[in-house]
């Protein structure tokens, strides 16, 4: 028989990232934890005596076969280019480095194309076990539940059909070693029963169920404040909507006060769309990119022949929008000029159209956005007071994104969706770290730079795959400098050492006579060597991005 042997695994360790700066640890894109198998038994003992045996093991199934289908999607990614072999046992490397369980591979036939698969493996140090004999001692069956789960969302994803793993014999039975065999579920006269642990619980099914109810009641009940349009959950987002659920119910004038890019327009729709108006039409104008000397033809309409160039009769924004609501967005850029008719507009409900001295009787909402101070713009003399304080009957102030954290992972998810079926991509969705990048980025153009930034990623992430931190950022600032990895001594070492180069090293560089040129080249060509042809690895050790190391090296061959 064939041994089966490990390829190194340095790639695998230069993988995992300890920040000490944001308190994070990190498998590639995928954030992770370390925690006491203490803790892990304590849930496993109260799960047991809480929903019993039945229902623990297919959570924990369940559990573990999510994990193995990231570490799956993980090795198939990094080690696409090496051996069918050497790729699948990626898995028992990740599994080991995890802490999980040592694995010695005794057996091993695959065949992704026809599907065949035949595997067997020795478990030794399992923490299952050795958690479930410290707590219940001697067991009649198997134990090792979750990493049954890894084992089979691992290699039933790499396989591409549902391959079953059994432990046929475990420590806490009396074995000597854990020994688990896997094989397509077919194969087993026992597999369906089985695969049912890889099922969702009926019971947990059933709880699900009776949320969604009372969810679905929830949102019947406050219907009128619920929109399509307006994804958010922080406290700053909330107290917006609630303002502008009140306010639909009345014809008040709404002010809305916030940066540009968080969603002015779209709470003003949200507005309309909630009103008694939602029948009539929602016009918006935006104020700043009108010319200021047809801004009043274009709010109030215009007769035949008023000026040059006007050669037909034509119907203003407020015209327009009657019976509606009109939406004036970036309305502290208004001329002076415009804004006295503006007001007098809001205090009679007429207009006049330019060159027509006949009044026109207009009913609509009127709903006013800026980002601008308009107190300041009064002191200033750029704003007239008395349309300020007309306006500023109902303000409502939208946060900024950088202010609504908890608003991101929705709005990504809302984004995901619309974009991967506009472009019919379909993806996983973003990363863990890219994630995690999302919520630490100031986010100077708000909702519509993240809208735009989704998009992007949609577009540049591998069909099926994940959306990760290259996809969408060039850099991720200063993060690197906070990260150790593991050395294979399993040490932690700084990715990256602070302060300047000593004048030693210095010296000797320059001594040798080296060019610039050539000693990138050297130095990006052993970063590769060392990181085994990995190159995010080799972006670690240099203190550099995968993307500028990839445009360095495309540079130097060329």
């Amino acid at each position: 028989m064939t041994t089966i042997r490990y390829p190194e695994s340095n790639d695998l360790r230069d993988l995992v990232r300890f920040c000490e700066k944001d308190g994070t640890i990190w498998l590639d894109e995928s954030r992770m934890i370390l925690m006491h198998t203490a803790a892990l038994g304590a849930l496993r003992k109260e799960l047991l005596g809480t929903v019993g045996k039945e229902h623990t093991r297919r959570i924990l199934t369940r559990m573990g076969y999510a994990s193995g289908v990231r570490d799956a999607e993980l090795a198939m990614r990094i080690r696409r280019d090496q051996p069918l072999q050497d790729a699948f046992v990626t898995g028992p490397q990740l599994h080991m480095l995890e802490g999980i369980v040592r694995v010695t591979p005794v057996n091993l036939k695959m065949d992704v194309d026809s599907g065949d698969f035949e595997g067997e493996f020795l478990w030794e140090n399992s923490w299952e076990e050795d958690i479930h004999l410290k707590e219940f001692g001697r067991s009649d069956e198997p134990v090792c539940w979750s990493q049954i789960g890894y084992a089979t969302g691992y290699t039933s994803t790499f396989m591409g059909r549902f391959i079953l793993f059994k432990e046929v014999e475990c420590v806490a039975c009396g074995h000597n070693n854990c020994r688990i065999v896997g094989k397509p579920v077919e194969a087993w006269e026992d597999g369906e029963e089985h695969a049912n642990y890889f099922q969702s619980d009926s019971m947990l099914k059933h709880l699900l169920e009776l949320r969604h109810q009372v969810d679905y009641l929830r949102t019947t009940l406050t219907q009128q404040t619920q929109t399509p349009q307006l994804v958010g959950m922080s406290k700053g987002f909330k107290q917006a909507q609630e303002l502008i659920g009140k306010a639909s119910r009345t014809s008040v004038t709404v002010l809305l006060l916030g940066e540009t890019g968080v969603g002015k327009e779209r709470f003003a729709r949200a507005l309309h769309q909630g009103s008694e108006r939602r029948q009539g039409p929602f016009v918006a104008v935006n104020c700043a990119a009108l010319p200021h000397d047809l801004i009043e033809s274009e709010l109030f309409g215009v007769e035949k022949g008023a000026f040059t160039g006007a050669q037909a009769t034509r119907m203003g924004k407020f015209e327009r929008a009657d019976g509606g609501t009109l939406f004036l967005d970036e309305v502290g850029e208004l001329p002076l000029a415009a804004q006295a008719k503006l007001l007098r507009v809001l205090q009679e409900g007429e207009i006049e159209r330019l060159g027509d001295d006949r009044t026109r009787k207009i009913n609509i909402r009127l709903v006013a956005a800026t980002n601008v101070d308009l107190s300041t713009a009064v002191k200033e003399g750029r704003f007239r007071s008395d349309l300020y304080y007309r306006l500023n009957v109902y303000p409502v102030k939208i946060p900024p994104l950088r202010d609504r954290v908890a608003d991101i992972q929705p709005l990504v998810e809302a984004m995901l969706e619309r974009f991967c079926t506009l472009h019919e991509k379909p993806l996983l969705g973003v990363s863990d770290k890219t994630l995690q990048a999302m919520k630490q980025y100031p986010w100077p153009g708000n909702v519509r730079e993240l809208e735009n930034m989704i998009e992007r990623g949609v577009i540049l992430a591998p069909q099926g795959g994940w959306i990760e931190v290259e996809h969408l950022f060039t850099h991720l600032g200063d993060a690197e400098s906070w990260e150790s990895s593991i050395s294979s001594s399993g040490r932690l070492e700084s990715s990256s050492t602070p302060g300047k180069c000593s004048e030693s090293l210095l010296d000797s560089i320059i001594g040798t006579g080296i060019s610039l040129d050539e000693l990138e080249h050297a130095l990006l060509t052993e970063a590769v060597g060392r990181s085994g042809g990995n190159l995010a690895g080799a972006a670690r050790l240099l203190g550099i991005t995968r993307p500028q190391l990839q445009y360095r090296l495309k540079r130097n061959s060329s």
